[in-house]
């Protein structure tokens, strides 16, 4: 389900990425929330060793640095796609920052292991690829878990359920009621490379058996040009994690609402390279460690995450196992 794209769009966004590290400053981190923006060999130390300290402290953690030394003291770089509000976008106040619930789980999971964590962004369809090829050591971004994606060279851990919102006009003039046939002869807005584009093109086909036109997809590059599209009137439908939906709503009160809820059949996952299986094993203890300690949890309440639902840190390879 991962849509690839040309290696000009992945040379253009590595470009924008070294001109984005090489307009940061030192990288330190300022603030409880930010964490530096900075590319390869940059982290943020004090986020991981002070605001995670009781993690790190604990004798799990411990346990999981003495088993994976080679770890302790490096900077494993985290390629991420910043346009997803409350999960990692840039900081409104700070350019050279990042901020949001993965970036903060990230310098936990940092914080556990003893190292710190790094910067690449790259377009959605471009994290796997940036993994695979070792651009990156790892993906945090709110990426949900398939078999499919796995196959383009990660292996995932889980660490949260899905909850999907359908974002439509106010008071949704359409009675959308789901990905189903009340889509029948709507365009609906989604991200390329999305796990909705494959579910929202199966109504089809029960959309003509009733006689009538299929949902027309129309793919954007971000969550922003999609809501953009509603707005202007040239999109009857936007789906993405419900948590997301909301920041939009909130924004946007007198313009936009929420259709439905729906619970897809996914888990948003870590994604390390398929064959690290000593750092994905760490991960899986790290994650463990902080959602027992309750940590995960009060992350996602400061990011006001509301749907977010802890999923236990098991690893999903492309065989399924």
């Amino acid at each position: 389900m991962l849509r690839t794209t040309g290696r000009l769009l992945t040379a253009g966004l590595l470009a924008g990425s070294v001109a984005l590290l090489g307009a940061c400053s030192s990288g330190s981190t300022t603030g409880s929330a930010g964490s530096s923006a900075a590319g390869s060999g940059s982290g943020s130390p004090a986020a991981a060793s002070g605001e995670y300290a009781a993690v790190a402290d604990s004798a799990a953690c411990k346990d999981l640095r003495a088993q994976h030394p080679d770890l302790v003291g490096t900077t494993q770089i985290n390629a991420l796609n910043p346009y997803t509000p409350g999960y990692e976008t840039v900081d409104p106040e700070n350019p050279d920052q990042y901020q949001g619930f993965d970036i903060d789980l990230g310098n936990a999971i940092g914080a556990c292991l003893g190292f710190t964590v790094g910067y690449v962004p790259v377009g959605f369809s471009e994290l796997i690829p940036t993994v695979a090829s070792g651009r990156a050591n790892w993906i945090l971004s709110n990426l949900y878990a398939t078999k499919e994606r796995a196959a383009g060279g990660v292996d995932f851990v889980y660490y949260s359920k899905v909850y999907d919102g359908i974002l439509v006009a106010k008071d949704n003039p359409k009675g959308i009621t789901g990905i189903d046939t009340s889509l029948c002869g709507l365009t609906v807005a989604l991200n390329k490379g999305y796990v909705e584009v494959p579910l929202v093109e199966a109504v089809g086909p029960d959309c003509e058996a009733a006689g009538k036109p299929a949902p027309t997809v129309s793919l954007f590059d971000s969550s922003s040009d999609s809501v953009q599209a509603i707005l202007a009137g040239r999109a009857d439908a936007y789906m993405n994690d419900i948590n997301t939906v909301d920041r939009f709503i909130a924004e946007h009160p007198d313009d936009l609402s929420s259709a439905q809820t729906v619970m897809l059949d996914y888990k948003i996952g870590i994604g390390v390279p398929t064959g690290k299986t000593a750092f994905r094993d760490a991960v899986v203890g790290a994650v463990k460690q902080i959602q027992d300690s309750g940590l995960q949890a009060e992350l996602a309440t400061k990011w006001q995450l509301n749907a977010n639902a802890v999923a236990a840190p098991e690893v999903l390879t492309a065989s399924g196992s």
